[in-house]
């Protein structure tokens, strides 16, 4: 896995303060590799919330906290609550192939 120690920490804490301490976060992509080089931080968090505002203002807060504490990346967010509408199999790939942190 190519995240820091110090990197999952902040990522399990950002996951747990801003969207609730139940969600879980998971590290999907080129990242899980070892033998890979560079690519984006592909997190897919899993939520109980369920109200579009209420995980938008999550995100924001997320992301702005990640670039705050790990300086501005490429971060691609997946984000699963329940009621979602549109399930893309994407979902599906970050659950079967990422690394809970």
């Amino acid at each position: 896995m190519r995240l820091s120690e110090e990197q999952r920490r902040v990522v399990k804490v950002a996951t747990a303060e801003c969207f609730e301490p139940s969600a879980t976060v998971r590290l999907f992509g080129s990242r899980v590799d070892d033998n890979k080089k560079g690519g984006d931080i592909d997190l897919l968090i899993e939520t109980s919330l369920n109200d579009p505002a209420l995980i938008a203002a999550a995100h924001i807060r997320f992301v702005s906290r990640l670039y705050r504490e790990m300086g501005e990346q490429k971060i691609d967010l997946l984000i699963d609550y329940p009621g979602r509408r549109q399930h893309l199999p994407i979902y599906d790939v970050a659950r079967a192939q990422g690394v809970r942190l």
